[in-house]
């Protein structure tokens, strides 16, 4: 039999742990010396002793909600009463309590700070409602006027809530603040014909200037001109009814026009590229028949050739070029693990692939470079940027390539 201040092991190899209520068994041990087994036990002592100073550290030096606080306190109340270890228990207990009057108290101060910021919340609200109702009784400056009101309804959201009676009467009188500004306001522009009348005169001009753009083809620049005049009209101020419908149907009709023949030219473009891609949508079906690859020499050649005629393809639409290009990019990745695996069976013959597939990529990119200078000199952006993508991809499998040519070197 084996003993220490805190357990012992008896003859028939039970290990207990002696507690305030007494012993308790904990374990058996029979694989070795009884010192083996007290050392064992203390072992599990000691990772709940440093549980418990986890615990105690999280909840001193954190903002640990109590709630959560107190629920791992009682989790590891009940390890440790369970426990089966050698050590004192004890003071582990005493610890968790002494805890648990600490979490108790931090309740406390934080249902005194939750009163303490209501209490400030409500002083807060009742400034922002005395500041809007002076606005909306003495203020004759409309845009700083309304600007600060719209400060001040921020300001309420951002601030505490108060109790449900005091934050409804007190929402009552700001949102009759802001009514009567409004109504103060409009009645005061409703007398302005002098300023309707520069309105309309503005809003006309803006108009020539957009009958005059309706047949324009220079795309980019006359939607740039067309979302200008937009901005003119949108600050300009309104005139009449009657002034402001008859003017903005002008307007309308000149815009439309034009935006109508830019659409019927994109269309004709992307009815091609459509054609290209259902052309790649095929190319992407027989290539994805590849996988899974039994034979990668095959595969490649064929793939090889799927390439070309993807390459000859051309340009397909924005919302279709991810999808097919990543789709490709995945058989291709399939089609070469394929051949690295074949290659540690016949170096010479994987080598030959890897420098054909690095050769295909060149000439691909040397196209593309081609395609994206004649794109640039001709100004065509789109073509262009649809160039750089195409190519960008082509450069990043040529990299992989590579990676893989150099490494039969």
């Amino acid at each position: 039999m084996s003993t220490d201040p805190w357990g012992r092991v008896d003859e028939d190899g039970t290990v207990y742990v002696r507690t305030a209520e007494g012993e308790r068994a904990v374990g058996s041990w029979q694989a070795g010396e009884p010192e083996e087994a007290l050392a064992y036990y203390h072992r599990k002592f000691d990772e709940l002793a440093g549980q418990v100073q986890l615990l105690e550290q999280r909840v001193r030096g954190t903002d640990l909600a109590p709630a959560q606080a107190e629920a791992s306190i009682a989790k590891l109340r009940e390890s440790v009463t369970e426990a089966h270890a050698v050590g004192d228990l004890g003071s582990l207990q005493d610890r968790l309590t002494a805890l648990t009057e600490l979490v108790g108290k931090r309740r406390e101060e934080l249902r005194a700070a939750r009163d303490q910021a209501r209490a400030h919340a409500r002083e807060v609200k009742e400034r922002i409602v005395a500041e809007a109702e002076r606005i909306a009784e003495e203020t004759t400056h409309w845009k700083s006027g309304g600007e600060r009101l719209r400060q001040l309804v921020e300001e309420w959201k951002a601030a505490e809530r108060v109790d449900r009676a005091t934050e409804a009467t007190l929402w009552k009188r700001l949102s009759t603040a802001r009514t009567a500004f409004a109504k103060r306001r409009k009645a005061y522009f409703s007398s302005l014909d002098q300023q309707r009348d520069a309105v309309r005169d503005t809003k006309e001009r803006i108009v020539v200037e957009a009958e005059a753009l309706a047949d324009s083809t220079d795309w980019n620049a006359t939607a740039a001109a067309y979302r200008e005049l937009m901005r003119q009209w949108k600050t300009a101020g309104r005139a009449s009814r009657e002034v402001e419908d008859e003017l903005w149907a002008r307007f309308k009709g000149a815009q439309d026009q034009f935006f109508q023949a830019r659409s019927a030219v994109f269309a004709e473009r992307d009815a091609s590229f459509a054609a290209n891609a259902e052309v790649k949508e095929a190319l992407l079906t027989e290539a994805e028949k590849l996988l899974p690859v039994t034979d990668a020499r095959t595969a490649r050649s064929a793939l090889r050739g799927i390439l070309e005629r993807w390459e000859a393809a051309g340009p397909v639409p924005r919302d279709q070029r991810d999808r097919l290009e990543g789709g490709l990019r995945k058989v291709d990745d399939a089609v070469r693990k394929a051949e690295e695996s074949e290659w540690k069976r016949s170096n010479p013959e994987a080598r030959a692939r890897a420098q054909d597939t690095v050769n295909q990529l060149r000439r691909s990119i040397e196209q593309l470079e081609t395609r994206l200078a004649k794109a640039r000199a001709a100004g065509r952006d789109k073509d262009a940027k649809e160039a750089e993508e195409a190519l960008a991809a082509r450069l990043s499998w040529l990299q992989e390539a590579e990676r893989t040519l150099a490494e039969f070197s």
